[in-house]
């Protein structure tokens, strides 16, 4: 069997991280377990107000070595009460992994013994919660100047949903065609489908709970 970071050196990494980002004001953070196969691995899960959401960001990126912003999702919550009308995710890995370097114009391989890895080359998996309260106009602190894979991942969440990311640059369509209206977002739940000569609006995006009388319409 092949070498792996021991869980108990990656659940002790995942407690450091949590207990320094969590002096920022308003995040909380705790350590989960997940399981893949027969591997448990520990997972850095923080709850964050947009208010410190740029403050969080930078300290992951700069002090505890989060190289890679993997996917960010956003919700509409319209019932979701008047603290958490809209929510972001944003899931980070820290993958400690760099450019190799050139010797003589030959690239020479980096080999790491995973035992004996520490502090910021632990490998960890982060999840960031954001709840935006009540608004028409849900906005967080972009990040696309810290990780290079925000910048698509926040295109799309804004195109779909219509939550916008202050500070971003170049921000378009990139699912929507491009002469969509202004302020039109699909995910957004006031939203419905409308069949194809059928004047009835739903809710119901594959159809599974379609009417007797609409089968074999098209949509």
């Amino acid at each position: 069997m092949g070498k792996t970071v021991s869980t108990s050196v990656q659940k002790q990494a995942a407690e450091d991280m949590c207990k320094h980002i969590s002096t920022i004001s308003g995040v909380s953070a705790e350590v989960s377990e997940r399981k893949s196969g027969t591997s448990p691995r520990s997972v850095v899960s923080v709850d964050c107000p947009p208010e410190s959401w740029r403050e969080l960001a930078e300290s992951l990126r700069g002090d505890h070595g989060v190289d890679y912003c993997s996917m960010i999702t956003g919700t509409h919550w319209p019932e979701g009460g008047s603290d958490k009308n809209w929510e972001v995710i944003y899931h980070f890995l820290r993958m400690a992994v760099g450019d190799p370097p050139v010797v003589d114009g030959m690239v020479e391989p980096i080999i790491t013994d995973p035992t004996k890895v520490t502090g910021k080359s632990v490998p960890l998996e982060i999840e960031v919660r954001i709840a935006i309260p009540e608004t028409r106009e849900p906005v967080v602190s972009s990040i696309q100047d810290l990780w290079v894979g925000a910048d698509w991942n926040e295109k799309e969440t804004w195109d779909l949903v219509g939550i916008d990311f202050e500070g971003h640059i170049g921000m378009r369509r990139v699912l929507q065609p491009h002469e969509t209206p202004v302020g039109f977002h699909p995910l957004q739940k006031q939203h419905k489908l409308r069949y194809h000569d059928f004047q009835e609006m739903y809710d119901d995006a594959q159809g599974f709970l379609r009417k007797p009388s609409d089968a074999g319409k098209i949509k």
